[in-house]
């Protein structure tokens, strides 16, 4: 598969962030492996912690010009002049996200395992569209998104796709051929090297 063929690394964060060591660790991991895209993805729902912790990410993130969405909460997009916002409720808020933050903010959602959701909200405006989990794990309803999801969206559908949940190697390596995107979190966070963990997980593309 030719370089520019391959499919880019959207980065998620742990959800919960240490701000005395998590920049540096992500500007590590930023110049080690390239980065299309950050989503801020915290437990927390107080405002000021979000604030702080996107605007810690947004100066690393925005030095590399690597975009940063965060999880849901649209009032703090502008606010902390971030990129855009990823949509967990599926196909439900891209409308009404995309007329708040207008043509150039980005807006992804997540859509499970529905095809169906996934066409929703690619005809409501969102950016991309993100199906998963695509490896085993005992999170959401257990319904994994399988290949074939990926491999038909890839073939009929415009709008770019992300594959997150649980990936391994293998299926990184099954995948790439039929993603654009595959989010990466929990994967590299909990290795004791991150940016070396990343490398190997982008060499099996």
């Amino acid at each position: 598969m030719a370089a520019e063929d391959r499919p880019q690394i959207y980065l998620i964060t742990p959800p919960v962030l240490d701000l005395e060591v998590f920049p540096d660790l992500l500007a590590r991991v930023l110049d080690r492996v390239e980065v299309a895209c950050i989503r801020l993805a915290l437990a927390s729902r107080d405002e000021y912690e979000l604030g702080r912790a996107a605007d810690a990410v947004r100066e690393v993130a925005h030095a590399r010009d690597v975009a940063l969405v965060i999880e849901n909460h649209l009032v703090l997009v502008e606010k902390h002049g971030l990129d855009g916002v990823h949509l967990t409720d599926s196909a439900r808020s891209v409308r009404a996200a995309r007329k708040a933050l207008g043509a150039d903010a980005i807006v992804g959602a997540w859509c499970g395992a529905s095809r169906d959701a996934g066409m929703t909200a690619g005809e409501a405006g969102a950016d991309y569209v993100a199906f998963g989990p695509v490896g085993e794990t005992a999170l959401g309803s257990g319904r994994r998104a399988e290949a074939d999801l990926f491999a038909w969206w890839s073939e009929m559908v415009e709008v770019p796709v992300v594959a997150e949940g649980a990936l391994s190697e293998d299926m990184i390596r099954a995948l790439s051929p039929v993603t654009d995107f595959f989010a990466i979190g929990e994967e590299i966070w909990r290795t004791d090297d991150p940016a070396k963990a990343l490398e190997n997980l982008t060499k099996a593309m």
